[in-house]
């Protein structure tokens, strides 16, 4: 199947090596300096492109979390043209330091991960020049994104904007008894700069 240049051209913006040291700095007390690595793997290449996704604490680069993978796939509206879909790994310590080590991606199955049904985000474009985009991901309508993890039900509301330089994610979790924010991109997005290439 062939891809769209659109959807290859949001694989290539999201793949890489980021950090949000300048907003860190700036602002310590809202927005920990995270690192954040986003690796092209090879999974469901019939008719996607998919990332692993992790990310760590810069003072606990051993101690990373959130392992993801996300499926870039095209999508059939004409207002959101392209769809992330999420998965988590049945495993979380086995892939546990891969955004470093991408050696421990080399043979991933899509046996080795859990289809999360309501953890899809619509992709909406703006071309800003010949070939140059901003796309903006954001949950559908009435889409409630949850999994298990350690045993608890965890909700998260998912969402990121992304240029070929910058990413902004808006990723936060969810009390299910009141429907608040209680972590994550409560006062606005976490704003990356990429700094490695993937």
């Amino acid at each position: 199947m062939a891809l769209s240049p659109q959807l290859i051209a949001l694989a290539e913006y999201l793949a890489g090596e980021f950090d949000n040291q300048q907003q860190a700095i700036a602002d310590p007390v809202w927005y920990v300096h995270l690192r954040l690595w986003q690796r092209p793997v090879s999974l469901f290449d019939e008719d996607s492109l998919t990332l692993f996704a992790e990310q760590a604490n810069v003072l606990n680069l051993d101690r990373p979390y959130r392992q993801r993978i996300m499926r870039l796939m095209p999508g059939s509206e004409p207002e959101a043209p392209l769809l992330v879909q999420y998965y988590m790994p049945k495993n979380p310590a086995a892939l546990c330091g891969a955004g470093r080590n991408p050696n421990l991606l080399n043979d991933l199955t899509p046996e080795q991960f859990d289809f999360l049904p309501g953890c899809i985000l619509n992709v909406s474009q703006k071309e800003l020049a010949p070939n140059r985009y901003q796309f903006a991901a954001t949950a559908p309508p009435q889409a409630r994104c949850t999994f298990t993890y350690q045993g608890n039900t965890v909700q998260v509301s998912l969402g990121f904007e992304v240029t070929k330089q910058e990413l902004k994610t808006y990723d936060k979790g969810i009390d299910t008894a009141t429907e608040k924010a209680t972590w994550g991109a409560i006062l606005g997005p976490y704003c990356y700069t990429k700094r490695e290439q993937y």
